[in-house]
């Protein structure tokens, strides 16, 4: 296993798939992981994801570079749904997640580009629910669009998660208070949701 605070080379067989298809792909010259939801999986917010092997994370820092596509037969809700999950456990049953909406970055609706970036904790607060309880609290308004690569960071520490976008100096979205509580810790997935076509690479992870 790579040392952590280097970059670590996603390649099948480091990576374990959990309700998705995935593969060893090229994309603009660069090798990559495509990932995609498997059928079976109708809901939202669901443990979609692929599960770095050997890997267990607690405090830190995630880096990942993503882009993702909307599928040919996504639904009308689908927003090209892609992320980070982290504090996995072992049954892939408990899990936080970032992820972000880039359809929502560009919109010409102001609602939904207030909604370009979520997160929620598997499984008891998803997406809707933390909508409903505390509106605007869990997502926020960033620069982002389909078919094009986006830096993701997330720097954990206890409670609280911090996600940055693009080597931005400043987070796009501040999480107070992770669900699971501070000594949760656990594997890190690549998580893509329902019509999403999904593409990852230069994985970094770095362990406080």
């Amino acid at each position: 296993m790579e040392v952590y605070g280097q970059p670590i080379a996603l390649t099948p067989n480091k990576l374990t798939p959990v309700q998705v298809m995935m593969k060893a792909v090229e994309l603009d010259g660069r090798k990559a992981i495509r990932v995609t939801n498997d059928t079976s999986v109708k809901k939202d917010d669901e443990a979609t994801f692929v599960r770095i092997n050997e890997v267990h994370f607690k405090n830190g820092s995630i880096e990942v570079n993503l882009l993702s596509r909307l599928l040919p037969d996504a639904p009308a809700h689908a927003r090209g749904f892609i992320g980070i999950a982290f504090r996995i456990n072992e049954t892939n049953d408990r899990f936080e997640c970032i992820y972000i909406r880039p359809t929502n970055g560009r919109a010409e609706q102001q609602l939904r580009r207030n909604r370009s970036v979520q997160y929620f904790s598997f499984p008891d607060f998803k997406y809707d629910r933390l909508r409903k309880e505390s509106a605007g609290e869990y997502e926020s308004y960033a620069d982002m669009g389909l078919n094009e690569w986006i830096q993701l960071r997330i720097e954990v520490k206890g409670t609280r998660a911090k996600l940055f976008i693009n080597n931005q100096a400043h987070p796009s979205l501040i999480v107070n208070d992770l669900k699971l509580g501070e000594q949760t810790s656990g594997a890190i997935g690549l998580f893509v949701d329902i019509g999403t076509e999904g593409f990852l690479k230069d994985l970094t992870i770095k362990n406080q």
